[in-house]
């Protein structure tokens, strides 16, 4: 018997109406249509990354998708149930993360927080215990647990998030620009953990975000929305096929050296200082940051390194143009 889908949406549509000021005593109604005709599903256990430009329907698609928002017209199923009308039974089988929103508790510690959502859940106590001290174990949260939230730092804070979400060991997580603002280190601990999360619980990932490499390490299939509609619905490799889409690794070397044009899987863009820092451009999904690297470092000695991402606006303005 095949699993019922983790994610079923048909037709799904959001409308806004603005007012907008024409003198001192008169507005004109407009409609904005945020989404408009989404039609997709997520199997259970896939990781799916939903991506779109600032104002093309993420964000309110993901409110349809967790009961927060009424659609407009068509229809939405996520873990079996119409959000909305069953939104406290769908709170014990999904979590969320919103990367500028907090479910902690803002001047209690870490750990009274965890308590207060193990109560909301109504999960049995040695349950939450043992669930708790796994995320602690692998989140690495022990040395600030009685830390109160407001102290936290941005990267702690967001790993307290996705503690909080996963408590009650939920069947879908939704991620809306969970690395935001994290340093280079801090999202490589949180794609690290969560990839073992979705490997050791089977749990199912929506994930919205800015940052292809997210994209790229997290998820399996792409879906891109442009003002309220799906432009695209394949994997990343095929997004990138049909965009062009490239990242570019700068390197700083120890010493000059003549450009680097023939490392697999790259094109030299740029090389400046003398050959001191070079520019590689490189595809996601046909190569990865760390084959650049190695590949760099049998021939020069590396002093430092940054990524450049695609910008995503960029990607969805190419796919518009492609379409």
């Amino acid at each position: 018997m095949t699993e019922q889908p983790i994610i079923e949406a048909e037709g799904l549509c959001r409308d806004f109406t603005v007012r907008t000021p024409l003198g001192r005593f008169r507005r004109a109604k407009r409609t904005v249509h945020a989404v408009a005709d989404l039609t997709f599903s997520v199997a259970h256990g896939a990781a799916v990354g939903y991506i779109g430009a600032n104002g093309a329907g993420k964000s309110t698609t993901i409110k349809m998708l967790t009961g927060i928002l009424v659609p407009t017209a068509g229809t939405v199923r996520t873990c079996g149930l119409e959000p909305h009308r069953r939104r406290k039974e769908l709170a014990r089988q999904i979590g969320v993360v919103f990367g500028q929103r907090s479910q902690l508790w803002w001047d209690l510690p870490l750990r009274e927080s965890y308590r207060a959502l193990a109560a909301v859940h109504d999960l049995d106590p040695a349950r939450a215990r043992a669930r708790l001290g796994e995320l602690v174990d692998r989140l690495d949260l022990a040395s600030f647990l009685d830390t109160p939230v407001r102290q936290l730092s941005l990267g702690q804070r967001i790993r307290g998030e996705i503690a909080a979400a996963l408590l009650h060991s939920p069947r879908l997580l939704v991620l809306d620009e969970p690395t935001i603002g994290l340093d280079v280190l801090s999202k490589e601990r949180l794609r690290v953990f969560l990839v073992e999360e979705r490997a050791a619980h089977g749990t199912s990932l929506l994930l919205t975000t800015h940052d292809m490499d997210d994209v790229q390490r997290l998820t399996e299939r792409v879906l891109v929305v442009d003002k309220g509609r799906m432009a695209f619905d394949g994997t990343l490799t095929g997004l990138v096929d049909v965009v062009g889409a490239q990242r570019v690794m700068v390197v700083d070397l120890v010493e000059a050296c003549p450009g680097l044009d023939q490392v697999a899987g790259t094109e030299l863009v740029g090389v400046e200082a003398g050959g001191l820092r070079q520019r590689l451009a490189f595809t996601p999904g046909r190569t990865t940051a760390a084959q650049v690297l190695a590949a760099v470092a049998e021939r020069a000695v590396v002093r430092d390194l940054a990524i450049e991402e695609p910008d995503i606006e960029d990607v969805v303005r190419k796919l518009y143009l492609a379409r």
